[in-house]
């Protein structure tokens, strides 16, 4: 091996904290946004259309004073929401455990513990990471079966522990991070390699970038959109319990219709604001473990600008899905499948690089 090469090796070694890290943070990446592509294509959309139904249904009873009927339809209104909401949080929370995972790869040089140590650490995050969502997803299809408890059930307990082991592991880390930084010592492992690669410069440069467009939509729908939304809901709102209350139900599913419009505009474009902000960071991230992605030149560069075109497609197809409906949405699944397919092709990288770190051969 040539020095750089004996380098990086050092800083990846076989079943070391970082490399299970690594590993982790990246299938748990493209799995949590694997999930979230399926979750929008099979659910997400279909369920949009029945929540508006069951809510013209339960102002129409409400205006035919049919208390027994409307109890149900909220019934099975809120299983729906839960059900929506179980999948959302399960999506987010195994992309957020995929984030931590690479962050403390990162930080593991300057984490004031012993290997052997920060493996277990390593073990305890991976299993919190699986066991959270996990529970999440469970929630609502095990509700209170079996439980002990009135109003937690045995999914609720599986989800609160694993939350409760992440954040055992991210305080002894910052600990140990804070007890480095006191002592001012010599980092514990090698450092990452500082290369200069066509692959690290671009992933570095794009998800500034895309970090930085994020902000300013976030910015620009805060000051543009955010305050006239507040004003439109409450408008639409009174109008409803006006027209309940007073005219019947001629002009309900009018108001439930508009609600509906602005909701959605409301959701794509804090979807679109966090995805760009999300796949930002993503790329940041990604550029400090290019060295051990063992391919050729030219598929680096492929898979990189795989993971920024769909980056960018994601976002920006979510934001005109109100105007183009499903095509919109269907492109922008796309960019997110592409995104998972780079982070694939990038995690096969990896595991040849590690396969040939650990057969002795050179990378």
């Amino acid at each position: 091996m040539t020095t750089a090469a004996h380098t990086i090796a050092a800083s990846f070694s076989a079943m070391g904290a970082r490399r299970m890290l690594v590993f982790a943070g990246m299938a748990l990446i493209a799995g949590g946004m694997l999930f979230g592509d399926i979750f929008a294509v099979f659910i997400l959309h279909q369920n949009a259309d029945v929540q508006g139904a069951k809510l013209v249904a339960v102002s129409e009873l409400a205006a035919q004073q049919k208390p027994g009927e409307i109890g149900a339809t909220l019934a099975s209104l809120g299983s729906l929401l839960e059900d929506r909401g179980t999948k959302v949080d399960t999506h987010v929370h195994i992309i957020g455990a995929g984030y931590l995972a690479l962050l403390l790869a990162l930080a593991q040089p300057y984490i004031a513990l012993q290997a052997a140590a920060k493996k277990r650490l390593a073990r305890f995050f991976l299993a919190g990471s699986v066991g959270l969502p996990v529970g999440i997803f469970l929630i609502h299809y095990v509700g209170l079966t079996y439980s002990p408890l009135p109003v937690i059930g045995w999914a609720s307990v599986l989800a609160d522990m694993s939350g409760l082991v992440l954040i055992v592991v991210l305080i002894v880390e910052l600990l140990a991070l804070v007890e480095w930084m006191r002592h001012g010592g010599a980092t514990t492992e090698p450092e990452l390699p500082r290369d200069r690669s066509w692959s690290r410069r671009i992933l570095l440069g794009g998800g500034t970038m895309l970090v930085l467009l994020g902000f300013l939509h976030g910015a620009w729908y805060a000051s543009a959109d955010l305050y006239r939304h507040e004003q439109q809901e409450a408008t639409i709102l009174k109008g409803l319990l006006g027209d309940i209350v007073q005219t019947g139900d001629a002009r309900i599913a009018i108001h439930i219709a508009d609600f509906g419009q602005l909701a959605g505009d409301r959701a794509v474009k804090i979807a679109a604001h966090a995805h760009i902000i999300e796949f930002g960071l993503l790329a940041i991230l990604l550029s400090f473990v290019q060295p051990y992605v063992f391919l050729n030149e030219k598929w680096q560069r492929r898979w990189v600008m795989t993971l920024l075109l769909g980056s960018v497609l994601l976002p920006v197809f979510v934001l005109m899905e109100l105007r183009l409906g499903m095509l919109a949405g269907g492109i922008a699944d796309m960019g997110g499948l592409m995104v998972v397919i780079a982070l694939c092709g990038m995690l096969v990288g990896i595991l040849r690089y590690s396969g040939s770190l650990d057969a002795g051969g050179a990378a």
